[in-house]
């Protein structure tokens, strides 16, 4: 396939370098010419939320698909489903791409609906990633923050903690970041006896580069609006 990478930051790199790897070839990178889009197969995309969207309607003016891996924009989600179903467009987006993590979120979707029917056990996430990521939470804290919602009956919202005060109104979600750290999500359920966590820990960010491509390989010729559980078939 061609691919089209924008965004060249570290994940761009990896993605461009796994690319490689499985014989596929670059057909720009980040800023090239507009003219050069037309080159590509299907687009992967690691930015900003706001220019996540103008990429967005670029690449469904073209009939490109698109995958993303930008967080920090899902609140205008509806917005960007009208834009897709407008196009008759292509685009998969995910909080994160690692296989490991999908099943990670299946798993706490299933920890929870299970622990539903307990409530003296109190619920958090914690998620450490390194210094120079801007958003906070994750977004893969909030889809797993919104797993949880889904299934336990105890809390309606999640909120970030901040300062040492707890909301036992919201389910809580610290997050912490530290040098060279590339994801730890874990959930806990906690109780005057004992304590119940499951745990994420990507060890690089091959994990995230790898899933990128499955998605780019599985989206071209799939119209409307995807996430990683309709490639993984979790829903």
């Amino acid at each position: 396939m061609d691919i089209g990478i924008i965004g060249y930051g570290k994940m761009g790199h990896m993605v461009e370098a796994e690319a490689l790897a499985l014989g596929h070839t670059i057909a720009f990178i980040a800023n090239s010419a507009e003219d050069t889009w037309s080159k590509a197969d299907v687009l992967i995309e690691f930015t900003e939320p706001g220019m996540m969207i103008e990429n967005l309607k670029k690449a469904l003016e073209r009939q490109l698909p698109m995958v993303s891996g930008t967080t920090g924009w899902y609140e205008r989600l509806p917005e960007v489903k009208s834009l897709v179903a407008e196009h008759q467009g292509s685009f998969l987006y995910a909080s994160n791409f690692s296989l490991g993590v999908n099943l990670f979120f299946e798993m706490n979707r299933i920890m929870a609906n299970l622990m539903s029917g307990f409530e003296e056990y109190d619920v958090h996430i914690e998620e450490m990633h390194h210094t120079e990521k801007k958003d906070s939470p994750s977004g893969t804290a909030i889809t797993t923050a919104e797993g949880i919602l889904k299934e336990h009956h105890k809390y309606s919202k999640w909120m970030l903690k901040t300062g040492q005060t707890s909301n036992t109104e919201a389910l809580e979600i610290t997050a912490i970041r530290e040098p060279g750290v590339p994801g730890t999500h874990t959930v806990t359920y906690s109780s005057g006896i004992d304590q119940i966590s499951l745990t994420h820990e990507a060890k690089n960010r091959r994990g995230f580069a790898k899933g990128a491509l499955l998605a780019a390989e599985w989206l071209p010729g799939n119209k409307g609006l995807f996430t990683m559980q309709d490639i993984l078939k979790l829903k």
